[in-house]
């Protein structure tokens, strides 16, 4: 039995404060009703704190990830942390946790997929479990995305959360694990769902500071209407080549971007809501958080050998899918 790489534990973490509807309704034009009826969100959670970037909640996590699987930091051999919202411009985030959970033997990098970014780092991280490369590879998905929201555009503030969601990943040969991917870029979709300024392109000066190109830009119905097509298309494909059907399927795991999207993903693929994982209720769009914060809610409804669909979708354009089995009974 070739060797696969399996998910043997999974942690997260979220910030302590909520931040409501109805809070954000005294901020901005909103209120609860017109948020809750467009992306089926009702609260999300926000890191309050001077100096602490999306790396305090990543090595929360990933120390308790550790825990619970029983393992010392020294024994990672790769750390990788998908994020858009990394502490610093360099160095990666990815060194800053290693450096925090004693990581001292592992070598860490960052990736940027935006909303894909866990789907991309699972599926780069299992390469190294599969070719015998790594025995312990831990990938985190983790977003503060607080700080680059702009709380006066109500396109873009009732979306957003932060938290954190890890995974440790193992070899098998037992047949369970990442089982196949298909991961997607169109550049040229990169207009529509971005941030401005910051990069080489626009460094920060005082006008685009003015003209809070810092924040998340979003065009939002352009963007619900590409992700429907391309969440759906990747996951139907994802089944098709596995020969799966709607009953063989355990578990969708949809990127948490939008409700009405995770609704129109799962009927293309002929999956009941029973079988959809969310919860966008609770936290809103953690944008590399979502999937694993989902498989954390959802742990202890998972067994041995469920098959699970992820598919995700996010600024880029960047989309995939992954089918995995999952490697042991729910916690």
């Amino acid at each position: 039995m070739p060797i696969t790489a399996a998910i043997t534990a999974i942690e997260g973490y979220l910030p302590d404060y909520i931040l409501t509807n109805q809070e954000l309704a005294t901020m901005v034009e909103t209120n609860d009703e017109w948020i809750t009826e467009r992306t089926g969100i009702k609260e999300r959670r926000i890191l309050k704190g001077k100096d602490k970037g999306a790396s305090v909640m990543a090595v929360e996590a990933v120390k308790k990830l550790l825990d619970k699987r029983g393992i010392s930091a020294k024994e990672i051999d790769l750390l990788i942390v998908a994020t858009v919202t990394g502490d610093y411009v360099f160095p990666a985030t990815a060194n800053v946790v290693s450096a925090e959970v004693g990581a001292t033997n592992a070598w860490s990098y960052d990736i940027n997929a935006a909303c894909s970014g866990f789907i991309y780092a699972l599926t780069t991280g299992a390469q190294f479990i599969s070719t015998g490369a790594h025995k312990k590879v831990v990938v985190v998905g983790v977003d503060k995305m607080s700080s680059i929201i702009n709380y006066e555009d109500r396109t873009t503030c009732i979306i957003f959360g932060d938290g954190c969601g890890a995974v440790l990943l193992e070899p098998n040969t037992e047949g369970l694990g990442v089982m196949d991917f298909l991961c997607k870029t169109d550049g040229s979709g990169r207009g529509h769902l971005y941030q401005k300024a910051g990069g080489s392109v626009k460094p920060p000066t005082h006008d685009t500071v003015d003209q809070k190109e810092h924040y998340v830009y979003q065009e939002g119905q352009q963007v619900f209407k590409v992700a429907v097509k391309q969440m759906a298309d990747v996951s139907v494909e994802m089944m098709r080549r596995n020969n799966l059907k709607a009953d063989d399927v355990s578990w969708l795991v949809p990127h948490q971007a939008n409700k009405r999207i995770i609704q129109a993903v799962s009927e293309r693929m002929q999956l009941p809501e029973s079988k959809v994982m969310m919860n966008i209720h609770k936290y809103g769009n953690t944008t590399a958080g979502t999937i694993p914060l989902c498989l954390w809610d959802y742990q202890s409804k998972l067994k041995k050998g469920d098959n699970l669909i992820l598919s995700a979708f996010g600024g880029g354009f960047t989309w995939g899918s992954v089918f995995l089995k999952w490697a042991y009974d729910g916690q």
